[in-house]
């Protein structure tokens, strides 16, 4: 049977685990490798920690894979859930009908088919799985993440053009005087009524 090999990275890539499936013996077909940010909890679980929103636990213990919030609960959050079960349910990795919330708020928990097939493990094939849907959804994080720096760029350092040019500073600009106690104020309802002819 296949083992997860766990391999602490160098230094340079702290905090990632690089995870290899199949036997090290193996002269068959080659063997997968990919990195993913996971932790082995002492209980056996593995914590993947690489969407942005999500947290996924996979319990090879119990056969479930458990997803919980990572900072704050919001509709992105259900989404990111809900695009992960689906796209294990299309790979056959999830029994669909077992989807249901978990007894941490706003978490989804789901048992996995604990049979093997072709000789692989079922937690090696669901780590796999999680691992290829963070593949699809990095280009979608990566794009908003961008958004949200570009945005915040904008914010901090914005330009001091219009599309009239560059304005001039000066020290009192518009019609509306800064002091309020100003004859403009006090004469206002009889100005406006001279000048509407009421």
């Amino acid at each position: 049977m296949a083992d997860i090999t766990v391999a602490i990275g160098e230094k340079e890539k702290e905090g990632k685990i690089t995870i290899t499936i199949g036997d090290k013996e193996d002269k068959g077909p080659p063997r997968l490798t990919f990195e993913l940010n996971a932790r082995k909890t002492l209980e056996g679980n593995i914590v993947i920690r690489d969407h942005p929103d999500i947290d996924v636990i996979v319990m090879p213990q119990k056969n479930k894979v458990l997803t919980i919030a990572k900072d704050t609960l919001n509709d992105d959050v259900y989404d990111s859930q809900n695009r992960l079960f689906k796209y294990l349910s299309k790979k056959g990795i999830i029994d669909l009908s077992s989807i249901r919330s978990g007894n941490i708020y706003g978490s989804l928990e789901a048992s996995y088919i604990a049979e093997t097939f072709n000789g692989a493990d079922s937690a090696e094939t669901v780590v796999f799985g999680v691992g290829k849907f963070m593949e699809e959804e990095r280009p979608y994080f990566m794009y908003n993440a961008k958004l949200e720096d570009d945005e915040l760029e904008r914010l901090t350092h914005p330009e001091d053009t219009t599309s009239l040019g560059d304005v001039p500073h000066q020290v009192r600009k518009g019609v509306i005087p800064v002091n309020p106690h100003s004859t403009y104020y006090r004469n206002t309802s009889y100005t406006l009524s001279d000048k509407t002819g009421l």
